[in-house]
């Protein structure tokens, strides 16, 4: 384990001289009626307070208010109190987009030690059109029926067909949302997160954010910049590749996980039985998947639902026990019961309509995206022949954006060039494990140089997308120690600045005595459960 020194730097510093000056927060309420939550199950032992605030659908690009009074949403909000005196607030994402964060109020705060319990209060949030918040991003929940047809198309009037739906799906939700779709870009919930932080009463809130979380962050604190005190970036997006292009490295990226799965399959062939090297178990799946073409399980699970529901390897080294059973009961002995299962829990349903609804209203708007279909065709091709585990399935994940309703601006590139915003400059704790498939470690070594007060803790090895607070002592001592006393390992020439050695891999099921922990992710970016 190698740990680089630590030394106290300052918790927040201004926006550099000549910097556009920081948008004024206008909210319409600037006090918060805390309640029991009448909608949220605690977490554990751990009860969450909820509330709700009134924000305008629509800014100025100073952060004002525009259009009718009229025009406004309702944001769903949960807080844990500390369990002591409160000396901070963390404002919490989980990813997505299209995540419905509350729950993360009580998962962070039962994943922190008591020293960070006494002294935080935790707040989370449903973003705008997501979750509790209205109104909602609605589409069309019988999108994902099933059996949806193959995404790997085998020729052009499959690949035809699977175009009309992605459009179809687009045009759903243009009619069922409506003027929503004009204002779900990453700045306008950058917006809300300030008008949180001024209705709870404070001139300065701390930030974690995972995965798409990650970019939240970067914009929050680069339009509001003396408004943050200690920002962590965990599993981070690549602030230089908009949404297209970072989903077609992302496909790569999480075939080398699917990879790193199938091979761990192989050395524990005496409990799967599936091949005792990586090339062998990855035929055995692509077998499956061919197979489940010709004849589904159950009505319920043909080849797309098994490319949905076995993503959630690349997610989470905890899913691969539970992944590699289903796999081996299906091929081996017939058995579809744990794959029906898998799909149950991990794969998607009528009910992962908002979320999935709410992940394109995002994605479409943040940058524009190619409107000429044989730019899609082109690298999709091109992708799938790279990165087979899900390449096509992440271009048909993302096809509606080719024919979105909703208005694109330019991708918010932070940085000092030409028509990029100013780069926050305070001091940025990142995180990040080098075989993460969701969001490839190359981004954040992007995130560290457009931020120039950040320091990088890598996990070497580490397999599971969310690292900080989830068990690694080296990546939660770094963690705790910028949260609680401001203190940033030392920035060195390049990253990293600290490099903690992974969590061991998984054991086989037959060798463990718990569940997997809870896996949070949507889609190609996120953390929510419904991919």
């Amino acid at each position: 384990m190698l740990l680089a020194s630590l030394v106290a730097v300052p918790a927040a510093q201004a926006a550099p001289a000549g910097a556009p000056p920081a948008p004024t927060t206008r909210i319409d309420q600037r006090a918060l009626d805390w309640r029991p939550c009448e909608d949220l199950e605690p977490v554990g032992d751990t009860a969450m307070e909820c509330a709700t605030l009134t924000v305008p659908m629509a800014r100025s690009t100073d952060g004002g208010r525009v259009g009718d009074l009229a025009e406004t949403l309702q944001i769903a909000l949960s807080r844990v109190p500390a369990t002591g005196t409160a000396e901070h607030t963390v404002l919490v994402n989980p990813g997505g987009p299209g995540s419905a964060g509350r729950k993360w109020a009580a998962h962070t705060h039962n994943r922190m030690p008591e020293e960070l319990r006494e002294i935080y209060d935790v707040v989370a949030f449903d973003p705008r059109g997501m979750g509790a918040s209205t109104p909602n991003v609605t589409c069309d929940p019988a999108y994902f029926a099933p059996v949806r047809k193959d995404s790997v198309p085998a020729d052009a009037m499959e690949e035809r067909a699977l175009r009309e739906d992605a459009e179809a799906y687009a045009d759903a939700c243009a009619r069922n949302t409506g003027p929503l779709l004009d204002h779900m870009r990453t700045e306008d919930t950058a917006h809300d997160m300030d008008a949180i932080r001024v209705a709870l009463g404070l001139e300065q809130v701390d930030y974690l954010g995972y995965s798409y979380g990650s970019y939240l962050g970067t914009v929050y604190a680069s339009l509001y910049p003396d408004s943050v005190r200690a920002v962590v970036l965990d599993s981070v997006v690549d602030p230089d590749l908009p949404w297209y292009e970072s989903n077609l490295r992302q496909s790569r990226s999480l075939d080398r996980a699917a990879e790193n799965f199938f091979d761990w399959i192989a050395r524990h062939d005496g409990t799967y039985g599936l091949g005792t090297d990586g090339g062998a178990v990855s035929a055995a799946y692509y077998d499956l998947r061919a197979r489940l073409r010709e004849a589904p399980l159950e009505d319920t699970v043909g080849p797309s639902e098994l490319d949905g529901a076995a993503s959630v390897v690349a997610y989470s080294g905890n899913s691969w026990p539970s992944v590699a059973e289903a796999l081996a009961a299906q091929v081996n002995d017939a058995d579809p019961a744990p794959l029906l299962k898998l799909h149950d829990t991990y794969g998607d349903d009528a009910d992962s309509d908002p979320a999935f609804g709410g992940y394109l209203a995002v994605q479409c708007t943040d940058a524009p995206w190619p409107r000429d279909w044989d730019t899609w065709d082109t690298d999709a091709r091109r992708v799938h022949e790279d990165a087979p585990f899900l390449g096509w399935h992440n271009i048909w994940y993302n096809a509606p954006c080719a024919s979105w309703a909703g208005e694109a601006d330019p991708w918010f590139q932070v940085g000092d060039g030409p028509y990029e915003h100013p780069a926050y400059e305070g001091d940025v704790l990142v995180v990040h494990a080098t075989e993460d498939g969701a969001t490839p470690v190359e981004g954040a070594h992007s995130l560290r140089d457009r931020l120039p007060g950040s320091s990088l803790v890598i996990e070497d090895g580490g397999i599971t997308h969310g690292v900080a607070l989830t068990g690694n002592t080296c990546v939660d001592e770094t963690v705790v120690a910028y949260l609680k006393d401001g203190v940033l390992p030392e920035r060195g020439a390049d990253g990293p600045d600290v490099t903690c050695e992974a969590r061991p891999e998984p054991s086989p099921r037959g060798a463990q005595s718990t569940e997997p922990t809870q896996v949070e992710r949507l889609g190609p970016i996120g953390l929510e459960t419904s991919r």
